[in-house]
């Protein structure tokens, strides 16, 4: 109070001032801030442009608003100041990266969205594809699995293959990289620091993608590392450490209930006295744990006029939410750029990593079975009975099948997972070395060197311990050890020209040949039969059984590609670009591929008529068309004969392997093919202190790899082909807002992308249907992935009659008679759920104040549908398995329920749409608190903060987490949920120093 009374005092005695800030135009200019320097002392003009403060005759004023000037005036005893304020042109001047080169963001023709270091790393992300989510609209971004390290599946402007790869192409500083994997593969992009990298951009539209040819057809996302600037050494140090914990459980019945449950279902008294058993174990609380998570960088920049380095090192580790699981990655990163002489410069980017993933089986994919129970670590636990104890008296894991009279041999101590080594060690660098040379004015010739190294090597051991004593034989115990080496070769030479005619002409040619080469092997042994545990996996030829395999591809792709930029007045822009690309993977008579594009854009903000509107800051307008190529998917050798090991005879008393035909040759076999049109508009309002972006699109996929089932009389079952098509077309919306940019700072940001997906063929008009799982199909006409099923219709109640056609009993799930024809058949089968989004969004939101900064992030889809196949196995009483809480109110005479059926010894529910939820969600994805501390000798700056990731979840969802897909990157089996490794909620506190 006493201090708040000096302030009050000492500005009363201040002197008042007044004034009016006006544009150049003499027009007062609202909400612009008026602080006095070194304070925090401050307000903002009116509606007029009038202001009043109370300051010192010497202090200084300082006058600033996004889209202005910021200027700063002595007071010098005056009592009244009015200034004019010049609009800020460096927003004209921005500069985005376009793949082989730069452009300003007032001449990009395509659509591109760019994305700030501080955004992606906002989250305590494993790999830069979670930074993005959300954040960019046109991008649906899932977190299939929650392990750390886990699978990621990105999709730009919808999905666009059914066998192909349908993942974005990734550039990083020049070196070009995909993103794949299983369930339960570590993601490519997670051996990347995400730390070091300084802007992402994302090239959505062909036009802007058709530099990349015959890879473009997903998208392309070029990513910039950090490098050194000339001037003062610069250390900069950020680390942060958490806690993580699942966030939420599900509800299983406890021991009392089961044991009913049990007695119920095989008609005995095999518990005498169920309620007795109270709760029971719980299984859920033995897998899950609270788990670290920290992450240390340091980096060291700067540099004199000839030379800039930027040098980093980076710790970070992960453990898993499931006990015995984690990811650990050490990371270092090098850029040196040096300039030689006038005309030649050279550099490097060296980014190495060493990364080490402990993984956990999670996510089978059986459908009503025990599979679900006995395939994963998480399906483990909920069938777990609870009954059943963890643990022997001497602490080691204790096999069900020596308990409980051996009865619940069908189900797995859900430990035997975390007990299994499964251990993936990676070795991957990425190198870029350059050299420009200026050859005369304007015109540069840039030769680029470029090589991703990737080693893996794969260890698994499946203990003897884990067996149950009487079930143990000579092929107990199983290990593997996988090497896996890849290689990728890129060199690019690029010819640049770039000339200003006139005062009103501006032109840049661009020429590009480039020579890719990747190559691939890997070396596998498997063995079973060991006599101990002692040596895992690392003694293979102890086991009794040995079985080896190898593999190795190699493949090239040349390029050559053109690109001419025109601009009139910064009015008027047209892009034309052509790209060649011929592939070692094609078929004799398709090796070569054609992919033009071309784009215009037309400031209208620039016209005469548009000069008087002064709300409106910028306005143009895009279009663009352009082809581009999918070869993602397509493997060496696919266009030739090839043949392959099959089964063996036994000849002379001596087994010999045979060698069968596998593939027939398709000589016609080519990339899959995206033309796709784009119309968008960029404004922005207010001087700047409002920005939209809107694009409509239209994207038609043809040529699209589809397996062909050929007769029988061929002697091959299939054959891959180029056949099918499909289209995406969609509305995507973009918005920034800077409300406050006073003493108060608020921003909002938020996106929105609607996209809707189209089977238009299969395979020529053939196949009209095709089932991918159990439940997803593939039709025409119908986007990819839906699900068709039967329709649930209740539960048989007494006294109903029962259609025939399924195994319906009194008590069992009933299905609709769609057709009405008295039969259960498959023509009662409907299309029961879509798992395509009808729409996803983002936004955020950030308040900054006397340096504290306070900022919320959420994320969220509307509209899908998921299939939440573990309801089939854990709503359904057929003995030996836990099941989830709602089964404690199942179907009796007595208690007619009309959702969970009665009891029934290898009882199945049918297919049907009682799996199929709304898959619906909003998220906070961060929401974190930061205060940065008065200036301190000899720091440049020091951030505290603390954080909170994953902080709730609003869905109806009843799974663990409704951003899920027990089939990881599939194009056609999507939103399916069969108990993957759940994401987690993380809690934690961090520091960002420089100095």
């Amino acid at each position: 109070m006493v201090l708040v009374l000096s302030v009050s005092i000492a500005q009363a005695q201040s002197p008042n001032i007044t004034g009016k800030v006006s544009d150049e135009n003499g027009e007062g200019i609202p909400g612009i801030s008026v602080t006095i320097k070194g304070t925090q002392q401050g307000t903002i003009t009116t509606v007029e442009g009038t202001y009043s403060i109370s300051a010192d005759k010497d202090a200084v004023l300082v006058f600033s608003f996004v889209g202005y000037v910021k200027q700063e005036v002595p007071v010098n005893n005056r009592q009244k100041i009015d200034i004019t304020l010049l609009p800020d042109t460096k927003a004209l001047e921005e500069v985005v990266v376009v793949g082989y080169g730069t452009q300003r963001k007032i001449e990009t023709t395509g659509s591109i969205a760019s994305v700030k270091a501080d955004e992606l790393t906002q989250l305590p992300i494993t790999n830069v594809a979670q930074g993005l989510q959300a954040r960019v609209s046109g991008i649906q971004i899932n977190q299939n699995s929650g392990s750390p390290g886990g699978n990621i599946s990105v999709r730009i402007r919808g999905t666009n293959s059914i066998n192909g790869n349908s993942e974005p192409l990734y550039v990083i500083d020049g070196i070009q990289i995909s993103n794949s994997g299983g369930i339960n593969d570590v993601s490519p992009l997670s051996t990347i620091n995400p730390n070091d990298i300084e802007s992402v951009e994302v090239l959505k539209d062909a036009s802007a993608s058709a530099i990349y040819g015959a890879r473009a057809a997903n998208g392309v996302i070029l990513i910039t590392t950090k490098r050194g600037k000339s001037g003062n050494t610069r250390v900069s140090l950020e680390s942060y450490y958490g806690v993580q914990q699942v966030t939420k459980t599900l509800d299983v019945l406890n021991a009392a209930e089961f044991a009913q449950l049990e007695n119920e279902t095989f008609k005995n008294t095999a518990y005498p006295n169920p309620s007795s058993l109270g709760e029971g174990v719980n299984w859920q609380d033995l897998i899950f744990q609270k788990a670290p998570i920290q992450n240390h960088q340091l980096t060291i920049s700067g540099g004199s006029e000839k030379t800039q380095l930027s040098l980093s090192a980076n710790y970070f580790d992960q453990d898993g939410v499931i006990i015995n699981s984690g990811f650990k990655r050490f990371t270092y990163r090098l850029n040196v750029d040096h300039q030689v002489s006038k005309r030649l410069r050279v550099g490097t980017s060296i980014m190495g990593s060493f990364s080490n993933n402990k993984g956990i089986e999670a996510g089978a994919t059986s459908v009503g079975d025990a599979g679900v129970v006995t395939g994963s670590v998480i399906g483990a636990a909920i069938g777990a009975p609870p009954t059943l104890q963890p643990y022997r008296a001497d602490g080691s894991i204790f096999p069900f099948a020596e308990q409980g009279n051996g009865q619940y041999r069908e189900v797995i101590n859900p430990l035997n997972y975390t007990n299994i080594l499964l251990k993936r060690n990676i070795k991957r660098a990425l190198i870029n070395l350059y050299g420009e040379y200026t050859i005369l004015p304007g015109f540069t010739y840039r030769a680029s060197f470029n090589a991703d190294v990737d080693n893996r090597l794969h260890d698994t051991y499946s203990p003897i311990s884990n067996i149950a004593i009487k079930d143990r034989n000579d092929n107990s115990g199983s290990a593997s050890k996988t090497n896996r080496n890849f290689l990728n070769i890129l060199h690019e030479s690029v010819l640049s020209y770039s000339k200003k005619i006139g005062a009103n002409h501006s032109l840049k040619f661009t020429g590009l040949f480039a020579t890719q080469t990747e190559k691939y092997n890997d070396n596998q042994i498997s063995a079973t039969g060991f006599p101990n545990d002692a040596t895992k996996n690392e003694a293979l030829q102890l086991a009794l059984n040995r079985t080896v395999s190898s593999f190795r591809s190699s493949q090239r792709l040349d390029s050559y590609m053109g690109r001419i930029n025109y601009g009139f007045r910064d009015k008027y822009f047209l892009d034309l670009t052509a790209r060649v690309d011929g592939s070692s993977k094609f078929g004799a008579n398709h090796k070569y591929g054609f992919f033009p594009a071309v784009s215009a854009a037309w400031r209208i903000i620039e016209e005469p008529f548009m000069k008087d509107i002064r709300w409106l800051s910028d306005m143009k307008l895009r279009a663009s068309y352009g082809i581009t190529g999918n070869a993602g998917g397509l493997d060496p050798y696919q266009s030739l004969s090839t043949v392959a090991a099959g089964g063996g005879y036994n000849l002379n008393h001596t087994y010999q392997t045979a060698i069968r035909p596998s593939g027939i040759a398709n000589p016609d076999l080519r990339w899959e093919k995206s033309a796709q049109t784009n119309v968008g508009i960029d404004a922005s309002f207010l001087n700047n202190r409002i920005s939209l972006i809107v694009d409509y699109y239209y994207k038609k996929t043809n040529d699209l790899l589809y397996i062909k089932t050929l007769p029988l009389s061929s002697g091959y079952a299939s054959i891959n082909g180029n056949y099918g098509s499909l289209e995406n077309k969609g509305v995507e919306f973009a918005a920034n807002a800077t409300i406050l940019d006073g003493p108060v700072k608020w921003s909002l940001s938020g996106n929105l992308t609607i996209n809707r997906n189209k089977v238009l063929d299969l395979d020529g008009g053939t196949t009209t249907e095709r089932f991918i799982t159990n439940y997803t199909l593939l039709k025409v006409g119908q986007p990819l992935g839906v699900f068709k099923t039967y329709v649930f219709d209740g539960i048989n109640q007494t006294g109903e009659a029962i259609i025939p056609g399924y195994d319906g009993r009194l008590g069992g799930h009933k299905v609709k008679d769609v057709n009405s024809d008295g039969v259960i058949d498959s023509k009662d089968q409907i299309i029961t759920g879509n798992p395509n989004p009808k729409f996803i969004y983002g936004f955020s939101t950030t308040v900054g104040y006397k340096g504290f900064d306070l900022s919320a992030f959420f994320s969220g889809t509307q509209g899908n549908d998921i299939y939440n196949v573990s309801r089939l196995s854990f709503e359904n009483p057929l003995g030996q398995r836990n099941l989830f809480q709602g089964v404690e109110n199942r179907w009796t005479p007595e208690n007619p329920s009309n959702q969970y059926v009665s009891p029934a010894v290898a009882g199945r529910l049918p297919i049907s749409s009682y799996a199929v939820e709304d898959g619906s969600y909003l998220r906070c994805k961060n929401l974190m608190l930061g205060y940065t501390v008065p200036a301190i000798k000899g720091i440049n700056r020091l951030r505290v903060y603390v954080s909170a990731n994953n902080l709730f979840t609003v869905t109806k969802y009843s799974g663990f987490d409704p951003e899920v897909n027990t089939y990881a990157g599939s194009n056609t089996a999507i939103g399916i949920d069969n108990l993957v490794y759940p994401q987690a909620k993380s809690f934690l506190g961090g520091i960002q120093l420089t100095f």
